[in-house]
């Protein structure tokens, strides 16, 4: 059973007001259209003791994260705090300023650096550093490097490639859980949100994207920008498929990305990613302590406050290291003994010396959903149960559930007693089975939307309290849109042609373009690439060879017209030869995506 730090412990409040240089005084940030990206006054609750509708644990990491300012971290390296989800830091150079991760909108990042310049001097920006293709770590890059400016961007190996597609590919349904994840859409308030625990939430701004210069790609290489020498080191497949952590030798400061932050961080994100690999995660852990812990002072990180003194420092990586590799260790221990990754949740403790680290609690991640990812990882979804093997869908399963405990009439009283007892878990098990056997009664989404309530303020992780919170209120009606168009003209430029395919294979209605065969050569002058396209078996293939079969249709576009096309069918300036035809039956043939789709109803 976990054991909750004393909450008398005031170390990481000192740590996370040191080296406060000042705040802004406006209340919000605002977009070019007056509406408004990011509120400073939101979380001014949080001042208050906790009440009940909050765990006492999260509420304290959501005191620490709600403090917003410029802060000091060592001598010439300083940091902005709480104005996104992210940290943005500046490390001074000879002629100005080398910008670390500018936060996710254009309007938060030109904010901060407007803070910064009042406090520093209006030094120009001379480089840009991307710690990882995760959009909150470059999305405000044009609000710290105006359009026509040019400066070094510098970020790991695989940078493009993983920012977009991931924001491409699954970007709808990623969103949209999105929205549950960081609570969004919620009150903030001390019933609703009050955190996501990695930060408070994610601005609601521009996201921008400009391409790296300069890539990194290799450990151990060493780059001097603007006269500020830095060490890299790769960790691909951590907290993001293409990330870095980096030291300041001169500063004695080492940079962990997103790769150790004051919690325990996602091993698969409850939005949706690629299943992280907590060995590697721990190991490229053990590479930087052996690398650099012992030449630094301080550590920072693009999320959090940062951790002062070689021996806290090491202490601190120590601790994040063996997290994930207990976590990933016991759990293939446990699965090699027959377990389940459900069973190996519910059996997982933490040792008492982690447990007891404030900086490893389950603020963002947690031991239960970072145990399955690992077991997913190994095992896949299937637990090696044959009943799992082929499970009725959700609504016929419920239904069948529904009838076989005697109908609603019989399990709400049911479900009213677990309810009224605090068996929570279960009371959610059987009224989710009502509520999609009959999406019409009112009475138990009402009684399902009060347990998700108290799930949710009994959550000491924040994703799951604003998930909890989130389906409750869409259980009462109150579903909420999809704010954040995560595909914005920089990452759609951004896209390759391949890439750009690959969004309409995705979108293809497979069984409607059964019988469909055609086949298109584009010629995109601009980027003097030829590619072919076909249709057949209800999927779109893309290949470099032209077959000596003449296409049904030969287009010639440049990437610019190529995009406009697939956005909204525009031809304008497009040249074609052939039957036009058949590039109105590959339109009529895409699928438009879902933004709001539902998630705790049918």
């Amino acid at each position: 059973m976990s054991v909750m730090p004393p909450l008398e412990d005031r170390t990481d409040f000192e740590a996370a007001d040191r080296g406060f240089v000042g705040t802004t005084s406006q209340e919000t940030i605002k977009d070019a259209r007056g509406r408004v990206v990011w509120d400073f006054g939101a979380y001014a609750f949080l001042s208050g003791p906790c009440p009940d509708t909050a765990h006492p644990s999260l509420w304290r990491q959501s005191q620490l994260t709600a403090k917003h300012g410029l802060y000091r971290v060592t001598d010439g390296v300083y940091q902005v705090r709480g104005f996104d989800l992210s940290n943005v830091s500046f490390v001074e150079g000879e002629r100005g300023v080398v910008v670390i991760d500018p936060l996710l909108s254009t309007e938060c990042a030109a904010a901060a650096v407007e803070l910064y310049r009042r406090h520093r001097g209006n030094r120009p920006v001379t480089a840009v550093i991307f710690s990882h293709s995760h959009a909150d770590h470059f999305g405000g890059v044009r609000g710290v490097v105006p359009d026509g400016g040019s400066v070094p961007i510098i970020a790991p190996a695989g940078f493009m490639e993983h920012a977009v597609s991931e924001n491409v590919y699954s970007g709808t349904a990623m969103n949209r859980r999105a929205v549950f994840m960081y609570g969004a859409a919620l009150p903030k308030s001390a019933t609703g949100q009050i955190g996501t625990g990695l930060g408070q939430i994610t601005s609601a701004g521009t996201i921008s994207l400009i391409e790296p210069t300069l890539h990194v790609t290799r450990t151990g290489q060493e780059e001097a920008i603007d006269g500020v020498r830095i060490v890299f080191q790769l960790t691909p497949g951590t907290e993001a498929p293409a990330e870095m952590n980096f030291f300041l030798p001169d500063h004695r400061a080492l940079c962990m990305a997103e790769n150790a932050t004051h919690n325990l961080h996602n091993v698969l994100t409850l939005r949706g990613a690629l299943v992280r690999d907590a060995r590697v995660w721990s190991r490229y852990l053990t590479e930087a302590i052996e690398m650099f812990a012992a030449d630094s002072d301080v550590l920072f990180a693009s999320h959090h406050w940062p951790t002062w003194g070689t021996r806290e420092l090491a202490v601190f990586l120590s601790q994040q290291r063996d997290l994930y590799a207990y976590l990933h260790d016991q759990t293939l221990r446990l699965l090699n003994q027959g377990h389940t990754g459900l069973e190996i949740a519910e059996m997982m403790e933490l040792p008492p010396a982690l447990d007891r680290a404030w900086h490893a609690r389950g603020y963002y991640g947690s031991v239960s959903h970072n145990v399955k990812a690992v077991y997913q990882r190994y095992m896949g979804w299937f637990d090696g149960n044959p009943a799992h093997l082929w499970e009725l869908p959700a609504q016929e399963s419920a239904r069948r559930h529904v009838e076989l405990m005697g109908g609603a009439r019989n399990i709400l009283p049911k479900a009213e007693e677990a309810y009224q007892a605090g068996e929570w878990r279960w009371a959610a098990q059987i009224l989710n089975y009502v509520v999609f056997a009959d999406p019409a009664d009112t009475a138990a989404k009402e009684l399902l939307a009060k347990v998700y309530e108290k799930l949710g303020h009994g959550s000491e992780n924040g994703t799951w309290r604003n998930f909890y919170l989130q389906g409750a209120a869409e259980l009462r009606g109150d579903k909420p849109q999809n704010p954040l168009d995560s595909v914005g003209t920089d990452l759609a430029r951004a896209l390759s042609a391949e890439q750009i395919f690959d969004s309409l294979a995705i979108r293809i209605n497979g069984p409607r373009a059964w019988d469909t065969r055609l086949t298109i050569d584009w010629n995109l002058t601009d980027r003097k690439e030829e590619i072919r396209t076909s249709v057949a078996n209800g999927v779109l293939i893309q290949t470099r060879s032209r077959e000596a079969t003449p296409a049904d249709l030969t287009v010639t576009l440049t990437k610019t017209q190529l995009l406009a096309l697939v956005a909204s069918g525009d031809l304008g300036g497009v040249q074609t030869s052939g039957d036009r035809q058949a590039l109105n039956t590959l339109m009529g043939l895409l699928d438009d995506a879902d933004r709001d789709f539902n998630i705790v109803t049918p």
